[in-house]
């Protein structure tokens, strides 16, 4: 098994479990920090963690009247802006969605590989790919402010059941 399929969940992952872990590290940064994780950052914070896959807000949104709350945009927006400064969840550009952070205790750089077939994301933290960024982009008078890598490709799993191999 390779380094991608141990980060992907399987059919023995316990999901609720991860998604308790996930709010009570949440719950823990955020008190540590000063900040305030309101009732909704805290729903919006449980709602991306549902899943391994990406979700986007007006999908976040639907979920929160699902749950009877009459929740507007901006609200959504507000509160993965709160998360995502928190760094508790982090933005897709590709996507245009939003996933949990498994690793949240410090700001970090990180790539992501994402499966273009079951949408499942892993998240690495790999700093040489950040040295190369930075140094690539020092050597071009470039000042890198923010940094996030996001590769498309095909997952373990649905590789192996593609028609093609």
């Amino acid at each position: 098994m390779n380094a991608i399929s141990k980060s992907l969940p399987n059919s023995s992952h316990d999901h609720a479990s991860c998604i308790q872990k996930a709010l009570a590290m949440a719950e823990n940064i955020c008190r540590q920090r000063g900040l305030r994780l309101t009732k909704i950052r805290r729903r919006v914070l449980q709602l991306v963690w549902n899943s391994h896959k990406p979700v986007g807000a007006y999908e976040l949104l639907e979920l929160l009247s699902a749950d009877g709350q009459r929740v507007a945009p901006p609200t959504v927006y507000r509160a993965l802006g709160f998360l995502i400064e928190a760094d508790l969840v982090h933005r897709l550009d590709s996507l245009n969605a939003f996933i949990g952070c498994p690793d949240p205790h410090s700001s970090h750089v990180g790539q992501f590989l994402i499966c273009r077939d079951c949408r499942s994301v892993v998240e690495l933290e790999d700093s040489d790919i950040s040295d190369v960024v930075d140094s690539k982009a020092a050597a071009l008078g470039f000042s890198a402010i923010r940094q996030t890598l996001e590769i498309q490709g095909q997952c373990p799993d649905c590789h192996s059941a593609s028609p093609l191999n």
